[in-house]
């Protein structure tokens, strides 16, 4: 595996749902894979979940961690061709990209949507600088589009947790008081597709995801409707993605407090399961009772972080032994 963005890239599901049984039924059983191996995990914006998790995954597998916060500690990195850099910004990622390369095996990158030019966004601007240039292989830890890792660590909590063949699965829109990327729920969408679930998008009008991502998911506009008879919820905010109207790309269309997930909705559902990738604002995106309930799912959810990034890491690792 030379990257890890897109769930084309992890192979066949049944077979890294199996990687991923088998390493966390023994998280060390790969350890000397990565003796004397460096993963280089790059950050562009804050991490609580994402650095902890990969950190460890790679620590489980015996490697080398370099942590680099772009943000503090380093020069400010220019990520944009063609200018002149005559302001704050100190180095070129044209240079730093293969001078990090010079240091570690793999890189993971984490990199966040700007939300104002959706071109640039959803061109992956950045995370295919590294690919291009680091003569690495390169993991995203979320990019400006998609967060594969967390996605991949939904699947491994809703294989554990359903209690039917096939489940519906409900990915809901949900208030917010920031205008936040697509890059979860796009991936969210992207890998259920391409799992045996029933996905059902609900949001209000104008918050339509990118077809590549959602493909033939059914959306309905009608919250309750689609909430009936789910066995999960996954709930998230994302600012408009641009698709009907790129002019609204990144803005906040409607802050509907209908929309937050309570008692009231999961009572629609059958009997299901909630979650949602943390961190999570309570009261806009769902109310303490539900997150605190029995049936809420986030923190074995929050915990499969690790086993996702351990089964991507020992695919990268195996193909550079």
């Amino acid at each position: 595996m030379k990257s890890f963005i897109n769930v084309s890239d992890i192979g066949l599901l049944s077979q890294a749902l199996a990687e991923a049984r088998e390493i966390k039924n023994d998280r060390y059983k790969y350890q000397e894979l990565g003796r004397n191996k460096t993963l280089l995990m790059i950050f562009f914006n804050n991490s609580l979940r994402t650095r902890l998790s990969t950190q460890k995954a790679a620590m489980n597998l015996g490697m080398n961690v370099i942590v680099l916060d772009v943000n503090q500690g380093a020069w400010k990195l220019e990520t944009e061709r063609g200018v002149i850099m005559n302001g704050d910004k100190s180095e070129h990622l044209l240079e730093a990209i293969p001078v990090m390369g010079c240091y570690c095996d793999i890189i993971a990158v984490r990199s966040f949507a700007g939300l104002k030019d959706r071109d640039y966004d959803y061109a992956e601007t950045v995370v295919q600088q590294f690919i291009q240039y680091s003569g690495r292989p390169v993991m995203a830890m979320e990019t400006a589009t998609v967060h594969p890792l967390q996605a991949f660590a939904d699947l491994i909590t809703i294989e554990e947790y359903k209690t039917t063949a096939r489940p519906k699965v409900v990915l809901t829109w949900a208030p917010h008081c920031r205008a936040l990327p697509q890059a979860v729920p796009n991936s969210f969408a992207e890998w259920m597709n391409a799992a045996d679930v029933d996905l059902v998008i609900t949001h209000p009008k104008g918050y339509e995801l990118d077809p590549k991502f959602t493909g033939g998911a059914r959306v309905e506009y009608d919250q309750k409707k689609a909430f009936e008879g789910a066995h999960f919820i996954y709930a998230k905010n994302w600012s408009c993605p641009g698709v009907t109207n790129p002019e609204d790309y990144g803005k906040i269309l409607t802050d509907d407090p209908t929309w937050t997930v309570d008692t009231g909705h999961m009572s629609w559902t059958d009997n299901a399961r909630f979650m949602h990738c943390l961190p999570v604002r309570r009261g806009l995106i769902v109310t303490d009772d539900v997150i605190e309930s029995p049936n809420s799912i986030v923190i074995p959810e929050a915990a499969n972080r690790e086993i996702s990034a351990t089964v991507v890491l020992k695919r990268m690792l195996e193909e550079l032994v």
